[in-house]
C-alpha cells in the first residue's frame, strides 16, 4: 500500500498544529517533520498526531557546514553523527520510522579530500548512526541530490553503492523525483534497479512544484514503484522557485492549494479513491 506524506518545511512560519491539521484534512497518512530536534516539542507533536489521527512519517534532516559527514575536520564529522543520533531520538519519540541523510552539507559543491577518502568517512559515520537508528527501530535513507546542490552523491546508483558499503538493514536508498529529473537517464528504470533498497521517495515536479505542474511523466514512475512492491511513503517535498528556496518566503500556493493538488494527483495516478 502506498502511503502519502508532506514535508512541512515549506509551511513557513506556521504553527505545527495548523500544518498537521491541513494534512489530515486532505487525507495524508503521514507528516514529514524538519530535522531540528532542539526546536521541536516532541511531546506536543505526539499529542497533535493523536488528535488528528495521522502518523509521523519521516524526518527531513538538515545538513550544513557544522553537520558534514565528509568534512576534513574530524570534529565536524562527529557533529554530523551526533546530529543524526539526535534525529533518531526525536524520530523515536514521535513514532517516525525514517530519516533522510545526505553525507555533505547543503549547497556544498566541492570536496575537501579525494572521493574514496570522503566515501570512507561517509561510510564510517553512516554505519555508526545506522547502528544506533536500528536499535531504535528507525531507518536512515541516503538521498541523492542534484549536481547543483551536492557533488558527492548525485544519482541513485551512487547512493546504492554507499548503502551497500555500509551494509546495514537500517540504512537504505532515498530518491527525489526533482533531483532524479536532472540526474537520471530513466527515473523508472533506476527505481527498478534499486528495488527493495528504496526506503523512501520525495515527490516534486521538474520545477519543484506540485506533481503535474512540470514536465515529469509520473506514470512510468508509478508503474516502477508498483513493480518493486514499494510500500513506503511518497512524500511531497515542494519548494518555491527561488535561487535560495530555504529563505523563508511564504508562498500561499504551497499550503492548501498544492497540498490538496498533490495527493489528488498521486491518488489518480495509482487509481485510488480520493
Amino acid at each position: 500500500m502506498i502511503k502519502y506524506s508532506y514535508n512541512t518545511l515549506v509551511y513557513t512560519g506556521e504553527d505545527i498544529e495548523a500544518s498537521i491539521a491541513r494534512l489530515a484534512k486532505y487525507g495524508y497518512n503521514g507528516v514529514e517533520f524538519v530535522g531540528e530536534p532542539e526546536q521541536m516539542d516532541a511531546d506536543r507533536i505526539k499529542e497533535l498526531l493523536q488528535k488528528y489521527n495521522i502518523e509521523a512519517s519521516t524526518i527531513c534532516a538538515i545538513y550544513n557546514e557544522e553537520r558534514d559527514l565528509v568534512s576534513s575536520n574530524e570534529n565536524i564529522r562527529r557533529n554530523a553523527v551526533q546530529y543524526l543520533k539526535s534525529c533518531v531520538d526525536f524520530a523515536s519519540k514521535i513514532g517516525a520510522k525514517g530519516i533522510s541523510l545526505t553525507p555533505t552539507a547543503c549547497m556544498k559543491i566541492y570536496g575537501e579530500a579525494d572521493r574514496e577518502t570522503e566515501l570512507k568517512w561517509a561510510e564510517e559515520g553512516i554505519r555508526e548512526a545506522g547502528i544506533y537508528a536500528g536499535e531504535h527501530g528507525v531507518r536512515l535513507t541516503v538521498e541523492a541530490w542534484n549536481r547543483y546542490e551536492n557533488y558527492l552523491i548525485n544519482r541513485l546508483e551512487q547512493s546504492l553503492e554507499l548503502v551497500n558499503r555500509v551494509n546495514l538493514p537500517s540504512v537504505g536508498v532515498m530518491g527525489d523525483t526533482y533531483h532524479m529529473n536532472i540526474e537520471e537517464v530513466d527515473i523508472a528504470e533506476t527505481i527498478r534497479k534499486v528495488g527493495d533498497k528504496l526506503y523512501h521517495l520525495h515527490i516534486a515536479d521538474s520545477n519543484r512544484a506540485a506533481p503535474g505542474r512540470g514536465h515529469i511523466d509520473f506514470e512510468p514512475i508509478a508503474q516502477a514503484l508498483l513493480d518493486i512492491n514499494y510500500s513506503g511513503y511518497l512524500t511531497m517535498e515542494l519548494l518555491p522557485p527561488f535561487a535560495d528556496p530555504f529563505n523563508g518566503t511564504r508562498c500561499e500556493e504551497f499550503y492548501d492549494q498544492y497540498t490538496e493538488e498533490s495527493i489528488n494527483f498521486l491518488k489518480n495516478l495509482f487509481k485510488e479513491e480520493k
